[in-house]
């Protein structure tokens, strides 16, 4: 009588320990140890049925050497034989010698001898979970009645608990689903306001991959913006060797195959699967990555490339992915924004330049230039009227200098505002401008595919522009004697390229002088690609440009290389 008191107060200590368990691996590691000290059993183990409810999705014992046993047993069992018979039946079986049940399939080579068996199912909310298994009871040749009583009990028990480590499981995973997403459309409303206070896109891209990185607790993350056909690494936090500017082609890259299929990738080899090298991009120990593509309305901006999670560089998990994903968007978004307003400011700047051209054009052609016209006639009739030949020498004089200065302010006017383009078009706007660089000295050679071209005024502008500070740059700089001009126009856009052969310079240390703010603004807001190389046989500028001005929603790139 006080061993079976005993064994129920048990029962009910076990009972109070399981409910307060609330990781389920260690539910189901208590479970098989005290069913092993309440009903004397050497060995315990406990099958997890499948979806299906036909077969063991999960078999876990106890007791048993893991290490060797296990080896030799093989494949665990699955539900066939007498455990299958449980599973079929989900009462209590209980047999003096399994080995003797009908429905025995024997034990395989390396399995450790079992006679007397006791089974008892686990019901969850009616429903069959798993069952229990007993075998081998210690110092008698049977489980007894009361021992199947205490299996049952103890069954219960682990329902119980089983349920509620599951269910605090999925609050848990749940609540940190709702705290990524919290987090989330923080970084989200952190990206928003700093589109709105800051105007500097360097300021909004460090913002990006900071709040990026601490989002999927990576060790780096560097945010690439697409230039052209490249990928261009423009800001990078973590622990990242200086990355920036680096350069990867969009074909041939894994993260150029992310943008362009607009798809995530999760890398868990990131050294032997990117085709890149993660050292190219300043993080050469990288383990893992997440590649996230950023796109906005259709258009792809950029790559979010973070590498390795946690402190140790675990892999990425489907949960980091989607939290990346929802938040390049935002990125994107941000990015766009901010190329939006920086564009139109650029071309209000431009356009009111162009706008103070034309004025100040207009006035000195209908007030200097029609006074200086006034006082040659002047010199001109007192010259007539002269008779002093001292004086009618130095009125001559004065007439040939004004008539220079003339012919130089309608040069000025003309490169102030370009009435033949206004007028006439584009392609006769350019044969003035190469004439009158001619007459300078200047030999150009020209292919020039316009005749059959309508462009938009807003790029027959920027293509006279461009011609005209290209050639401007030569004659103050280059020291050249030969300039070819080419331009085509077509389905696909115009082509301006402009080659001299002078004596070059060092565009890496002076990509922001000679003149080259002006081209690289023109061709930002036009959508197009600036390409500089310069050497010691000169210099080409090359500019692709679309068929049409894309506005504030322009992108461009602009790369400068030197020659060897």
């Amino acid at each position: 009588m006080a061993a079976s008191y005993d064994k129920f107060r048990r029962l009910l200590d076990v009972g109070r320990a399981l409910v307060a368990e609330l990781d389920p691996d260690a539910v189901l590691e208590r479970i098989l140890d005290e069913a092993r000290e309440v009903t004397g059993a050497r060995y315990a183990a406990l099958g997890v049925l499948g979806e299906q409810r036909r077969e063991l999705e999960r078999f876990v014992s106890a007791g048993l050497d893991h290490e060797q046993t296990l080896r030799a047993i093989g494949t665990l069992p699955r539900g066939r034989g007498v455990l299958g018979a449980l599973i079929e039946d989900p009462r209590p079986l209980r047999v003096a010698d399994v080995g003797r049940h009908p429905l025995s399939y024997g034990f395989p080579p390396g399995h450790p001898e079992m006679r007397s068996f006791l089974g008892v199912p686990i019901v969850i909310r009616g429903e069959v979970w798993g069952n229990l298994y007993l075998t081998e009871k210690q110092g008698a040749d049977e489980f007894t009645e009361e021992d199947e009583e205490a299996a049952v009990t103890l069954g219960q028990w682990a329902a119980t608990a089983i349920e509620n480590a599951r269910l605090y499981k999925a609050s848990e995973r749940r609540r940190e689903q709702l705290e990524r997403a919290v987090r989330s459309l923080e970084a989200a409303q952190d990206i928003t306001d700093a589109i709105s206070s800051v105007d500097d896109l360097d300021h909004v891209l460090e913002l990006i991959v900071k709040r990026g990185r601490a989002l999927v607790k990576a060790q780096s993350l560097l945010i690439m913006l697409c230039e052209g056909e490249e990928l261009v690494v423009a800001a990078a936090a973590g622990h990242t060797a200086e990355a920036r500017g680096a350069r990867l082609p969009i074909s041939g890259s894994t993260s150029g195959r992310v943008l362009q299929h607009g798809h995530p990738e999760r890398v868990h080899d990131a050294a032997s699967h990117l085709l890149v090298a993660p050292a190219k991009l300043g993080v050469p120990d990288a383990h893992t990555a997440l590649l996230v593509p950023m796109i906005h309305r259709g258009a792809r901006v950029g790559v979010l490339a973070a590498f390795d999670r946690g402190t140790d560089g675990q892999p990425f998990t489907p949960e980091d992915e989607q939290l990346l994903r929802s938040f390049a968007q935002a990125a994107a978004s941000a990015v766009t924004i901010n190329r939006s307003v920086e564009a139109a400011r650029l071309g209000s700047a431009i356009a009111a330049a162009d706008a103070e051209r034309g004025r100040w054009a207009r006035e000195l052609h209908d007030q200097t230039l029609q006074a200086l016209g006034g006082l040659r006639v002047l010199l001109a009739s007192a010259r007539r009227r002269s008779e002093a030949g001292a004086k009618d020498s130095a009125i001559a004089q004065a007439i040939d200098d004004i008539e220079l200065e003339i012919d130089n302010l309608r040069a000025i006017i003309s490169d102030l505002r370009p009435a033949l383009l206004e007028d006439l078009g584009l392609q006769p706007a350019i044969d003035a401008l190469l004439e009158r660089q001619r007459h300078g000295g200047l030999e150009i050679v020209s292919e020039l595919g316009l005749d059959e071209a309508e462009l938009h005024p807003e790029l027959e502008m920027t293509v006279y522009r461009l011609v005209q500070e290209s050639l401007t740059n030569v004659v103050k700089h280059a020291r050249a004697t030969r300039v070819h001009l080419t331009i085509r126009a077509g389905e696909r856009g115009v082509l301006v390229e402009v080659r001299d052969d002078g004596v070059g310079f060092d565009t890496e240390a002076q990509t922001s002088g000679f003149g080259l703010a002006g081209l690289r603004e023109r061709v930002y807001l036009a959508g197009g690609t600036l390409t500089l190389s310069s050497g010691a046989d000169g210099t080409t500028v090359r500019a692709q440009l679309p068929p049409a001005t894309s506005g504030g929603e322009a992108r461009s790139s602009v790369s400068v290389r030197r020659s060897a």
